[in-house]
């Protein structure tokens, strides 16, 4: 007798319908990967889109008179003489020279907003302060224009918008579009932003600080969780009893991973500041901070790629001779570290993109100079586009989405070196 079970109506319906079934999952599957996908490729075109005019700034080459008469008018060259001097008059001097007709007062200020006063003058200052023999010479020097200027000439201010509604006048507008054919304002790669520590004028504000600030916390957190983490791993995976005791630690270490950032700031806060008296805004603290949050991550990472060694490559070293602390530390350890740096390095990328615990423990501060050590002042690049997200002033959009940037460059960089690392040290074993 033929079965025909497989070849009735009623097999065919269900046959029929869970052909349906996994054709709507793949697509749902498909419709999500998809969202997924124009979901980051239009946030990262927001955030280009944003910021890669930063990259750029329109900067004025002027031709400064440093006369004798104003800056030095006893002679002398002493050194806090020449750094107290009137510098701001030097470069209103020149400004007003580019258009000699302006006599009005009022015409005069408005003129002399359109280069960046505090970025001329700091910079004559520094110049006559390192080299006081430029006293008395004329020197063609390369300043920034103006924030508002700038922003004008890169399209974000309109020019048909009516004048009372923006913050560039018409006659800025004309004296702008003439130095520009002049050839005085030209378009040049933006090295204050990497080269500047942060500043008050959107224009002379740079992530140097911020940077310098991130590196030594990541390299005070890496040199505190990896030793410890990896330990904690290697002795819970290898050397610990198995009892209630340790089943306890793992599930809390299991705990602490998932726990908010914020959680870690407020322990910082709370046993580094209050109770240890350590200054706030330094790295030492930071580091110290962004530790407990890697720590977890690192020893996760760990006991999962000893778990992934075969257990025979112990054995083995055990048949042969060796001891127990020999065969984890000469054996299983050297071929689970690919995994162990992988983990490690994607630990230390997640602390580098934490910015709620730093501002617990007060890293918030307005960061002038690049820190020369852990213990000085310094601020973080997350913090850094936190600050500069809060400013109002169109240019500072420009420089926040350019942080942002920045720090998805190295993100990303720091990923991608893992990925490599580990398949380079994987095919090598």
């Amino acid at each position: 007798m033929t079965d025909t079970s497989f070849t009735s109506e009623a097999a065919l319906k269900r046959l029929k319908k869970r052909r349906g079934k996994e054709w709507r999952f793949r697509i749902w599957g498909r419709a999500a990967i998809g969202f997924a996908l124009a979901a980051l490729a239009w946030l990262l075109i927001s955030i280009v889109g944003t910021g890669y005019t930063a990259f750029q700034q329109n900067f004025m080459t002027l031709e400064f008179e440093l006369s004798e008469s104003v800056l030095a008018p006893d002679g002398t060259r002493d050194p806090e003489k020449l750094r107290g001097a009137n510098y701001r008059r030097i470069v209103q001097t020149t400004m007003y020279e580019l258009f000699p007709e302006v006599t009005d007062r009022k015409a005069k200020q408005e003129l002399f907003g359109l280069t960046s006063a505090s970025g001329a003058t700091n910079k004559l200052r520094q110049m006559v302060y390192n080299n006081p023999e430029l006293i008395g010479q004329t020197i063609n020097v390369t300043v920034p224009a103006s924030d508002q200027i700038d922003q004008l000439l890169k399209g974000y201010i309109k020019r048909d918008t009516d004048e009372s509604r923006r913050k560039v006048s018409d006659q800025q507008i004309a004296w702008a579009d003439t130095l520009k054919e002049r050839g005085v304002i030209k378009k040049k790669f933006n090295r204050i932003l990497f080269m500047n520590p942060d500043s008050r004028d959107p224009e002379l504000a740079g992530i140097a600080s911020a940077v310098i600030g991130s590196v030594m916390i990541l390299v005070v957190a890496f040199v505190l969780a990896f030793p410890i983490g990896v330990g904690a791993a290697i002795y819970l995976d290898e050397f610990a009893p198995k009892n209630k005791f340790t089943d306890f630690i793992e599930i809390n270490i299991n705990n602490l991973a998932a726990v908010p950032s914020i959680v870690f700031g407020l322990l910082g806060l709370a046993v580094f500041l209050n109770f240890m008296g350590m200054p706030r805004s330094i790295p030492l603290v930071g580091g110290m901070v962004l530790a407990l949050r890697v720590f977890p991550t690192i020893t996760i990472a760990t006991r999962s790629a000893l778990q992934g060694v075969s257990p025979s490559i112990v054995d083995g070293a055990l048949s042969l001779g060796a001891s127990h602390t020999q065969a984890v530390f000469q054996q299983k350890l050297p071929l689970a570290g690919p995994g162990i740096l992988t983990g490690s390095i994607i630990g230390m990328a997640q602390a580098l993109g934490e910015t709620a615990p730093l501002l617990m423990i007060g890293m918030v501060a307005f960061v002038t100079e690049v820190p020369n050590s852990i213990t000085e002042p310094a601020t973080a690049l997350p913090v850094q586009i936190f600050l500069w997200s809060d400013s109002a002033e169109r240019a500072w959009a420009e420089r926040t989405s350019a942080a942002i940037i920045v720090l998805l460059v190295v993100l990303i960089t720091m990923n991608g070196f893992a990925i490599w690392l580990r398949n380079r040290l994987e095919q090598r074993r």
